[in-house]
C-alpha cells in the first residue's frame, strides 16, 4: 500500500482516485481544490488543507487539473507541492498542459528534491470510469517503473514515451488527430446527407471500409442521432488546439488544418456550445450549409 496524493478530483480525477483506492492504496487529498464529497471522505483518505501538506504525507503526488496556470498554481504557489515534496517523491501530472511549460516544471521539481512524470490521458470520462485509459508518459524510465502499477490501475494503454515533455507532446499530438477527424466525419456524413442518402447507412457502410475509425464509430453516431451531452467538451478540446497552435509558432511550424479545426470549435462556442460534446463540431459545419446531417 502506498500514500498517494491526489489532487483534483473533477470528471476524470474522482473516478481515477476511486481505481487507486480500489487497488488499496491510501489517499490524501485536498480541501484546497475541488474538495472530496461524503461519499468519497467515508474511504480510505486524509484530507489535507494545502497541496504542501498533501505532498508532505505522500510518496507519489498526482495531478489531474483544468490546465497549465493550475497545474503551476499547484505545484509551485503559496503552499505548493514543491514546498513540502519529500526527497525522492515523485510528482506525476496526469493533466494535459503544455508542452514547453512542463520541461520547465520537470526541472522546478528536481532542484526541489523530487522525481517528474508527465503522464496525460486520453479516453474521457468513460476511460476513466472503466479504467481504460490510454496513458502517454514522459519523464525518468526509474520513476516510471515505480508509478506503472498505479497507472495500471487507472489505464490500459501505457506508454513510456521519452523525456520530460514528450508525454504532453503526444497528448497534443492525439488532440490534433481526434479534432481533424471529426471535422473529416462530419465533412463526409454532412456531404452524405445533403446528397439525399441516409447517413447511419452510409456510417455503417463506410464501418466496413478503409476509412473506419473509433470517431467514425462513436462520434458519427452522436452526429446522426444529436447527441451532445458531453463526453468530452468542447472547451477542453479548445485549450489542447490552443497548446498545439502555441507550440507549432514556437517551433515556426505551420499546421494549418489544427487551426482550422480550432475556428471550428470557435463558432460552435460562439453559438453557446462551448459545454457541448467535441463532436458536436458539426454544428459548425451544418450552420454554414444550412443542413444538418440527421435531416431526410
Amino acid at each position: 500500500m502506498a500514500d498517494i496524493g491526489f489532487i483534483g478530483l473533477g470528471i476524470m480525477g474522482r473516478p481515477m482516485a476511486e481505481h487507486l483506492l480500489a487497488g488499496g492504496h491510501k489517499l490524501h487529498l485536498s480541501s484546497h481544490h475541488k474538495a472530496p464529497d461524503a461519499a468519497l471522505q467515508a474511504k480510505a483518505i486524509t484530507v489535507h488543507p494545502t497541496p504542501n501538506a498533501v505532498a508532505s504525507a505522500s510518496e507519489i503526488v498526482i495531478l489531474m487539473l483544468p490546465d497549465t496556470p493550475e497545474v503551476e498554481e499547484v505545484l509551485f504557489g503559496a503552499n505548493g507541492v514543491a514546498c513540502g515534496l519529500n526527497k525522492g517523491a515523485i510528482v506525476v501530472d496526469m493533466s494535459s498542459i503544455s508542452p514547453m511549460a512542463t520541461k520547465g516544471f520537470a526541472q522546478r521539481v528536481e532542484k526541489a528534491g523530487g522525481l517528474y512524470l508527465d503522464a496525460p490521458v486520453s479516453g474521457g470520462e468513460v476511460g476513466a470510469k472503466a479504467a481504460s485509459l490510454t496513458i502517454m508518459v514522459g519523464g525518468p524510465e526509474a520513476a516510471f517503473a515505480r508509478v506503472k502499477p498505479l497507472f495500471e490501475l487507472m489505464g490500459k494503454n501505457i506508454t513510456l514515451v521519452g523525456g520530460n515533455g514528450d508525454g504532453q507532446t503526444t497528448k497534443v499530438a492525439n488532440q490534433i488527430i481526434v479534432a481533424l477527424t471529426i471535422e473529416a466525419v462530419g465533412e463526409a456524413l454532412l456531404f452524405a446527407s445533403k446528397a439525399g442518402a441516409d447517413p447511419a447507412k452510409v456510417r455503417q457502410a463506410l464501418m466496413g471500409g478503409f476509412a473506419s475509425s473509433r470517431i467514425l464509430e462513436v462520434h458519427g453516431e452522436r452526429m446522426i442521432k444529436r447527441t451532445f451531452n458531453p463526453g468530452f467538451r468542447i472547451g477542453l478540446h479548445q485549450k489542447d488546439l490552443n497548446l498545439a497552435l502555441q507550440s507549432a509558432r514556437a517551433l515556426g511550424l505551420s499546421l494549418p488544418n489544427t487551426a482550422t479545426a480550432q475556428e471550428l470549435f470557435n463558432a460552435c462556442a460562439a453559438h453557446g456550445g462551448k459545454d457541448w460534446d467535441h463532436s458536436a463540431m458539426v454544428r459548425a459545419l451544418e450552420i454554414m450549409a444550412n443542413h444538418e446531417v440527421a435531416s431526410s
